[in-house]
């Protein structure tokens, strides 16, 4: 007699970029298994084909998680990561009132938000008519910085721009992304001036991210203090 399979609870949440609600449920036994493996192995490529394939099998609304930005699959990733494990997370922190007292606050998933700046524009003008139009990273950097701990402000930041330039712009000629190579598109970045440069650093720095505010209280004075936390690789850090 073949045994029975449990139901699998799903859930809905908003994908912040788009506001489409969509479906999820929790990772099984099985799939966190073959991640904790793969990260195990330190080998990129297994890293990558089991956090891909672990968001494919949990979002169960149709939707290409190639498409999502960055923010986007770390939202969604803590909501799954919720779900499978505990809607809250420990967090060990300093109490700034004398700098040495550790506490454990307690964070609950359901309080955190995407924050979006409101000056965020992904057109970049550099120069009077010549600039570019940027797209948010997406799974790619997402795997990156949250599981292989990359830090694409010093070891992948021209591969990082290079991916997010979708097009750029001189005069009325465009030049779009689907047409132009990785190679050309870094040969371009690397051709900027360094103000240039600046100003599409200052896009990523404006990419919104995922962000809680919360307290804790020192036990030994009695002093609250407050905290922000910010990325998804911070949470868990």
């Amino acid at each position: 007699m073949a045994l029975p399979k449990l139901g699998i609870p799903t859930y809905e949440v908003e994908v912040p970029s788009t506001g489409k609600t969509i479906k999820y449920r929790p990772f099984l036994v099985k799939e966190e298994k073959v991640l904790l493996l793969a990260l195990e192995s330190k080998d990129d490529d297994q890293v990558k084909t089991a956090v891909k394939d672990l968001l494919k099998n949990c979002i169960q609304s149709r939707i290409k998680i190639d498409s999502l930005a960055i923010f986007d699959l770390e939202y969604l990733f803590l909501k799954i990561r919720g779900a499978s494990i505990g809607e809250t997370i420990e967090m060990q922190v300093v109490c700034r009132d004398d700098n040495k007292t550790k506490v454990t606050a307690i964070i609950d998933i359901n309080s955190v938000e995407v924050d979006i700046p409101k000056e965020a524009s992904n057109k970049i003008m550099l120069s009077e008519d010549s600039g570019v139009i940027m797209k948010y990273p997406g799974i790619d950097t997402f795997i990156d910085v949250n599981f292989l701990n990359f830090d694409i402000n010093n070891e992948k930041i021209f591969e990082v721009m290079a991916d997010s330039i979708d097009q750029i712009f001189d005069g009325e000629e465009i030049y779009d992304s689907s047409t132009t190579s990785k190679k050309e598109m870094i040969q371009f970045i690397e051709n900027l001036t360094r103000k240039q440069f600046e100003q599409i650093e200052t896009f990523f720095e404006n990419i919104p991210k995922l962000k809680c505010e919360f307290s804790a209280v020192n036990p030994n004075t009695g002093v609250k203090s407050d905290y922000t936390v910010e990325g998804l690789s911070n949470f868990f850090g």
